[in-house]
């Protein structure tokens, strides 16, 4: 990371972070440091929201208005912030764990209601901070704690349950592939409804030892060879589809979003009662 992101968007006295070695989060928060430097955002009208997990740590190393809230509750406190100052820029940090199992609801009826939050979810298939749980990304066969004889639930796709609950923008893209992460946070911030980024993470610690991934830099080069932009896949042939993980830009359209159309319903309120 470079010293000016550093120095912009960083509190250094909270440096260095406490992320295991080769653990990928600190490149995806380095991301969305990168992604708000270019878009040239006010930080005083930036906050960041987050629950509880590994990922969630990433506020408290972060120089913004940021809020570090209860246990798969990110999105329910981010829609407050939101709602009651819909001028600020508000990103919510989770985990796989923290948005789709506890979170879950919270998940879908924020990207029901199209409301103007950007969410980036650090995808690494466990619960890496309470000790290496499953979790609903957790791929099937897959070891945990929790699961020591392999993992027979059927994957959650996050990108793609966003897209279908409401979000108007929903996208995915890896650590190693930072030039397409950082691409598609600006995206979703610069989107008027609800967006979300699934950042695939790796975890040596409790999923990289549990499953025999190697070492990290082993693992990020299964991010980097594993996954297809979804673009290309139709093209590729059979047995190079075979194993392989979509990435890319899954839904991105325009639709009225929530606080707009609440701030119209109080207009329209006022004008009735005069």
């Amino acid at each position: 990371m470079s010293s000016n992101l550093i120095n912009e968007y960083f509190r250094e006295s909270k440096l260095p972070h406490i992320w295991c070695p080769g653990c990928s989060h600190g490149i995806v928060t380095r991301a969305i440091a990168k992604a708000i430097d270019e878009l040239g955002l006010d930080k005083d009208k930036v906050t960041i929201v987050s629950g509880i997990g590994c990922s969630s740590r990433a506020p408290g190393y972060m120089d913004f208005n940021t809020l570090h809230t209860t246990h798969g509750r990110a999105l329910a406190f981010a829609t407050g912030v939101k709602l009651a100052n819909p001028e600020l820029d508000v990103i919510v940090i989770t985990g796989d764990g923290d948005a789709s199992a506890i979170g879950g609801n919270h998940l879908i009826h924020a990207a029901r209601r199209n409301i103007d939050i950007t969410t980036i979810v650090f995808n690494n298939n466990i619960y890496g901070m309470t000790g290496g749980q499953y979790s609903p990304t957790t791929p099937t066969g897959a070891l945990g704690t929790t699961a020591p004889h392999g993992n027979i639930d059927k994957p959650f796709d996050i990108a793609q349950l966003a897209a279908a609950a409401g979000a108007t923008y929903a996208a995915r893209s890896t650590a190693y592939h930072t030039t397409q992460l950082i691409k598609y946070i600006k995206k979703g911030i610069q989107n008027k409804g609800f967006s979300l980024v699934e950042a695939a993470s790796i975890c040596p610690t409790y999923y990289g030892r549990k499953n025999k991934s190697g070492s990290p830099v082993k693992m990020m080069e299964h991010l980097k060879n594993n996954f297809v932009d979804v673009k290309i896949i139709d093209k590729l042939p059979e047995e190079k589809k075979a194993g392989k993980e979509l990435m890319g830009e899954f839904k991105d359209i325009t639709a009225p979003e929530y606080t707009a159309e609440y701030l119209k319903l109080i207009d329209r309120l006022k004008g009735a009662a005069k």
